[in-house]
Order: C-alpha cells, then sequence, then structure tokens
C-alpha cells in the first residue's frame, strides 16, 4: 500500500502507464475512503516532478556505472503468456544469458527461467510454496550452489503479521522445467508494524537479507540475518536506513557485491559499496539517481549483471519489451 506520512491511502489497484519521456501518467485507484484517484494521481505528478529535479544531467565522477545517461534498448518482448504481471527478476548465477522471473500475486508458486531476448527457456513449480503476494525474487550463494529467494513480501494493506521468502536451490539447468528441490520457509517479521514492499536483495558477501519498503514518500530499509539452509525458519527485521526513493517496485546487487540499484516507476538509484563493509551499511549513505528517467509504466523488476554495469527491466502487461540498461558510449 502506498503511504504518505503516516496517512493510509487505500490503493487496492494501482495501474501506472507510461509513455515517452515527458509524457502523461495514468494512475487508476477506486474512490475509497478519505482519498480517491484523482488525489494520488496529483501525487505521483508532483512525485515524478520532484524526481525529475533532482537527476542529475550526467555521472559524476566516481559514481556507478549506472548513474549516468543510459542506453535503454529492447532486447526482445516476453512471449511466455503466463508472465503478465512479472514482478521480480534476478540474473542466473548459473548460467550466462539467462534471468530467473516470477509473477505478482494470485499466481502459481512457479520460477520461470528467461533468456534475454523475453523467450521462456523453463517453468519450475516450487513445492509447498504459496504465492500470497510474491514481489521479488533474488539470488546468493548458499552450501551446495547459488540460491533463489521468492519474496512473499507484497501487503497492500499492510495487514500481514508477518512476511514469507522462499529459499530454493537454483536448478542446475533451467531447460524445460519441473519442480524445484522443496523450498525452505523464511519467515520475517518487521518491528514496527506491517509494511508492503516490492524489493529484497541478498548481500552474495555475508547473506544478510535487506527489504525496500514502498511508499509515496519513502519508506525504510529493513535488514535480517540469514539462517541456516535447509529447513523452516523466522528472523526479526531491523529498520536500518529510510528508504531513498517513493514508491520503490524492484532492487537487485549485483553478484560480485558491489553495486547495490532500487528502482521505481520514474527512477533509478544505484550504491558502491566501499571495500568489504556491511551493505547495511552501504545503503546509510545517499545513493545517485541515474541521468536517465524510467519510462517504461509500471515497472516491477530489476536484475543486475555481475559487475553491477548493466542492468534488465521488465514491466507489467501483455508481451512487454525485455530492457537492458547500460551506459551511453
Amino acid at each position: 500500500m502506498a503511504r504518505r506520512s503516516r496517512t493510509y491511502l487505500p490503493l487496492v489497484a494501482l495501474a501506472v502507464a507510461g509513455v515517452a519521456a515527458g509524457g502523461l501518467w495514468a494512475v487508476f485507484v477506486p474512490p475509497q475512503g478519505q482519498y480517491g484517484g484523482e488525489a494520488v494521481e496529483r501525487e505521483l505528478a508532483d512525485l515524478r516532478e520532484a524526481e525529475a529535479q533532482r537527476r542529475p544531467a550526467a555521472r559524476a565522477a566516481g559514481a556507478p556505472a549506472l548513474c549516468g545517461a543510459l542506453d535503454v534498448r529492447p532486447r526482445g518482448n516476453l512471449r511466455d503468456a503466463e508472465l503478465q504481471e512479472v514482478s521480480g527478476l534476478v540474473a542466473s548465477r548459473r548460467t550466462r544469458g539467462l534471468l530467473w522471473a516470477i509473477e505478482d500475486s494470485g499466481a502459481d508458486p512457479v520460477l520461470t527461467a528467461l533468456r534475454e531476448n523475453g523467450t521462456t527457456a523453463g517453468r519450475w513449480t516450487v513445492p509447498g510454496a504459496e504465492n500470497q503476494d510474491w514481489e521479488d525474487i533474488a539470488a546468493g550463494p548458499g552450501p551446495s550452489g547459488p540460491v533463489l529467494y521468492a519474496a512473499d513480501i507484497g501487503d497492500n494493506r499492510e495487514a500481514r503479521d508477518a512476511v514469507v521468502v522462499y529459499r530454493v536451490p537454483e536448478p542446475a539447468s533451467a531447460a524445460g522445467g519441473g519442480t524445484t528441490a522443496p523450498p525452505a520457509r523464511l519467515e520475517l517479521r518487521y518491528p514496527d508494524g506491517a509494511h508492503d514492499a516490492e524489493a529484497l536483495i541478498v548481500d552474495p558477501r555475508r547473506g544478510t537479507l535487506l527489504i525496500f519498503t514502498k511508499g509515496l514518500e519513502g519508506a525504510g530499509i529493513y535488514a535480517a540475518s540469514n539462517p541456516p539452509f535447509g529447513r523452516a525458519a523466522s528472523a526479526p527485521l531491523k529498520k536500518v536506513a529510510d528508504g531513498p526513493l517513493a514508491l520503490a517496485t524492484a532492487a537487485d546487487v549485483s553478484a560480485d557485491g558491489t553495486t547495490v540499484a532500487l528502482r521505481g516507476y520514474f527512477s533509478l538509484v544505484v550504491w558502491q559499496r566501499s571495500g568489504n563493509e556491511p551493505l547495511t551499511q552501504t545503503v546509510r549513505r545517499k545513493p545517485c539517481t541515474s541521468a536517465t528517467a524510467l519510462t517504461d509504466g509500471q515497472g516491477e523488476a530489476l536484475a543486475l549483471s555481475r559487475g553491477g554495469t548493466t542492468a534488465w527491466t521488465i514491466a507489467e502487461g501483455t508481451n512487454p519489451p525485455v530492457l537492458r540498461l547500460s551506459p551511453e558510449r
């Protein structure tokens, strides 16, 4: 649920559609409670203008590569009819050129392996998992190979006592599909009540989980330890920083652990890790903002390359493009 200060906006359905840079953004929200669609539309228009004003004209010296002007290029269109609301994306830690995607709330508990041109390599069911509101997918190292994290962390009404992350070994081969190994269920609880969230990363060096919550005027960044693999567990979340971006919809950390990126409907912000510091310290600093606006519509999925110099994103909708973001030459 989008939130302004401590006033709740009852966003039961939020659809953001974008056209070319400088074009119109339309927001459709049922007129419930104190706020209707016009109020939220004004909020988003103000937000978009504020983010445009703070967007740099060029990348500052020493800033991460994705903070400069970006070449946004379609690599193909999503062709899988089962993927209408892609809510999470991460690059495979086993196979170069492969992306793992998940679907939003109500879909089957499935991990879909995508090629960069949008074709499907395989669909893998996670046995015993429930997709109450899957909003992101992350990757990290495990005791016997890469692990995928399906984040059931969405909570539009901010009513869940706890959120869930399913940890499952990445299939050795994505081709064809099938059923994954049984997942380890990790239950996470916020220290200050329920939050809506759509972004999760896992530190590839330390295993720490970080959740970026979603709000109209920024939100919070919460961290939890990663209990041992192979069994169900629970862990408390701790707030480590204020969120730097309103309506944060996706996040990722590069496989080498150097770069963290967070996207919203309009902007991309990036942190660069200093040495081997904990990512909980990295995200306390002010990130840089990409000089290129995001105009792909309701974009809620983001994946980084191994070194964090390239990103991929897919918006919700029918046959959306798979966009590759890289620094302009």
